[in-house]
Order: structure tokens, then C-alpha cells, then sequence
């Protein structure tokens, strides 16, 4: 019997939580959705995982049987995956980095750079992602390491450095009359529409849009982009300000949009992370190209 292991980590992340909320939210993906896909495993293994009350759902027998087993099969199954995936790229002599934005700013070329001495005939492949994926395809695996913007889902489980840290700045409409300022505190903002990012990426969503420093004010969602260029447009638009890292001012500078600084919010950290059970020499030397790079700014 065939089964898809993404099947199995919607059940676990609901057996693991105890509630389907929380497991949507931590996978990034809607109740119904994740409704549907427990009700295919279901329908797969032709057994019933979870009685559903008022209540909420509880485990059956066989459900409690699988949720056992399923931490260790799925270990392996990501375990396996990597390894076949990170041999591939050795013997290409290709590394690759996952990054969401402007990577490490700067600092990302010198890195490379220094990789490239430090291994001679290697490439870095860097892949952006989306919003949507806060991890750059880390946790899926696809990359050997990322360059990451913190805190993002799944952080705990992965290793991460700190490489810089700078201030988050706010994004507006070039005709909004806070753009006026030479700075504005963040109480100002807090009932105006964000341009945000999708809902399914839960606490790094609530990060940029700084739910923690709004003293209970549900924050207002003028437009939901996934990527630099619609968000930017979103703004220029008017549908809503956004919360930004300092350097977004010089990497993402566009007509009809000014940043500002904010004060009142915590600062961005990029950082690099790559996975714990992963000794493989060469990420440990761009790690080590990153950390250095990261000292000598």
C-alpha cells in the first residue's frame, strides 16, 4: 500500500497538537484542507484515526498505533531524501542556498566569494523563495542551507546563526502623511491596513506585522502579497503600509513608495540555518564563510 508521507505529517501535526487549529497554522495551510487530507489517509489505510466530537477530535486506537510509529518513519523518510539530494549536489560540486529577499544584503556576495576560495570548483545555486515559504525550502529539504530572516516556523529545529541585526522600518505610500516624518512610532500605525503575508505563514506573519508590540489591536489587512514586487505594488497602490527591514530601503527602493524608520517594534536578525543532523563539510564551510564575513562588517 502506497502512502504519501505528506498525508502522515497532517496527521501528526494534529495527533502532536490536539487541536486542528493549531496544526493548520503550523503547517500553513487551512482547516479545510488539512480535514481533506486527514480524511484521505483515512480513506487510504481504511481505518478511522480520530473520533471527531463537539469536543474536538480524539485518537483511536489505530490512530494512537500510527502516531507512534509516524515520528520514526517520517525521520527517515527526510533523512533519506537529504541525503540523496545533498550527494547529488556534491558530485555536481553545487551547493545550494535557499534566501527570501535580500539573502544576508551586503554581505552576499562576499560570502559567496569566500566560499569560492575557500572551495575551488564548487558553485553556490541560490534559490529565492516565496513569503509562503519562510524557510527558503530548508525544511522541505531542497536546499542544503538558507540565508533566512528570524524568527521563522520550524526555527527550533533547525541550526541557526545570528549573522546581522538591523532596525525594521516601515514601508508606505509616497503620498501617506506619516511619509512626512523622519520617524514614526509604531502606536501610530497600528490601525492601518498592512500589506501582509499569506495567512498560512502564521507566526511569521504575525512577526511583520508586529502583533506582540499592538497592545491587543487586531491588525487591519489591506492586500496579502507572496513576493517582493506585488507587495511593493500593493504599497505604491495604497492598499497598506508594511513593516520592512532597514536595508528593504535600499534593496527594494521604487517610485511611490517611502520607508521610514519605526521605533517601538524590535529589530530583523538574518540569519544562515541548515540542518542539525547534517555534517556535511562543505555547508559547514559556508557557514563558516558566513560567520566571518558577518564579523569583518
Amino acid at each position: 500500500m502506497d502512502v504519501d508521507t505528506r498525508l502522515v505529517r497532517c496527521f501528526l501535526a494534529i495527533a502532536e497538537e490536539g487541536s486542528l487549529t493549531r496544526a493548520a497554522q503550523r503547517l500553513f495551510v487551512s482547516q479545510p484542507a488539512l480535514t481533506k487530507q486527514v480524511r484521505r489517509l483515512e480513506t487510504r489505510l481504511g481505518v478511522r484515526l480520530f473520533t471527531r466530537s463537539r469536543e474536538g477530535m480524539s485518537l483511536t486506537a489505530a490512530g494512537r498505533a500510527l502516531a507512534e510509529r509516524a515520528p520514526a518513519l517520517l525521520a527517515t523518510c527526510d533523512r533519506t531524501l537529504r541525503e540523496t539530494k545533498s550527494a547529488a549536489s556534491r558530485a555536481a560540486r553545487v551547493l545550494r542556498i535557499g534566501f527570501l529577499a535580500s539573502a544576508a544584503n551586503e554581505a552576499t556576495q562576499d560570502i559567496i566569494t569566500a566560499f569560492g576560495r575557500l572551495r575551488p570548483g564548487w558553485r553556490v545555486e541560490m534559490r529565492q523563495a516565496t513569503w509562503s515559504d519562510p524557510s527558503a525550502g530548508l525544511a522541505d529539504g531542497e536546499v542544503d542551507a538558507a540565508l533566512l530572516r528570524l524568527p521563522f516556523p520550524g526555527q527550533d529545529a533547525l541550526r541557526v546563526e545570528v549573522l546581522l541585526t538591523e532596525p525594521r522600518w516601515v514601508a508606505l505610500p509616497a503620498g501617506h502623511p506619516l511619509a512626512a516624518r523622519a520617524e514614526v512610532p509604531f502606536h501610530e500605525l497600528r490601525d492601518e491596513p498592512f500589506v501582509a503575508a499569506p495567512a498560512e505563514t502564521g507566526a511569521w506573519r504575525d512577526y511583520w506585522l508586529a502583533t506582540a508590540e499592538r497592545a491587543g489591536h487586531p491588525p487591519r489587512i489591506g492586500a496579502t502579497t507572496d513576493q517582493p514586487d506585488d507587495w511593493l505594488q500593493a504599497i505604491a497602490n495604497g492598499y497598506g503600509v508594511a513593516l520592512a527591514p532597514e536595508s528593504a530601503a535600499r534593496f527594494y527602493s521604487r517610485p511611490g513608495v517611502s520607508y521610514r524608520p519605526v521605533t517601538g517594534v524590535s529589530p530583523s536578525q538574518v540569519g544562515i540555518a541548515w540542518a542539525p543532523a547534517d555534517a556535511n563539510p562543505v555547508v559547514e564551510d559556508f557557514v563558516r564563510c558566513c560567520r566571518e564575513q558577518a564579523q569583518s562588517r
